[in-house]
């Protein structure tokens, strides 16, 4: 089973760049997407940035991605 992460833009190169997630820094390629800018969250699946969300909606995913995650400890 894949998961889409929620994550956030730090660095772009072209098409790829890094985006973080509970600070962990991965590659990602933005080619499925226009206009990604820094600072922008993005639904990151299998490397590819596959949506991108509003600071709001971002943040509450990724509330709910602390909170499963902490769970399955």
């Amino acid at each position: 089973m894949c998961l889409a992460i929620p994550s956030e833009v730090l660095e772009i190169h072209g098409d790829e760049g890094t985006v973080e997630w509970q600070g962990t820094k991965v590659y990602a390629n933005f080619s499925l997407l226009d206009n990604v800018s820094l600072g922008d969250y993005v639904l990151l699946h299998a490397g590819f940035a596959i949506q991108k969300y509003q600071p709001e909606e971002a943040e509450e995913l990724m509330e709910l991605w602390r909170k499963v995650s902490e769970g399955a400890d």
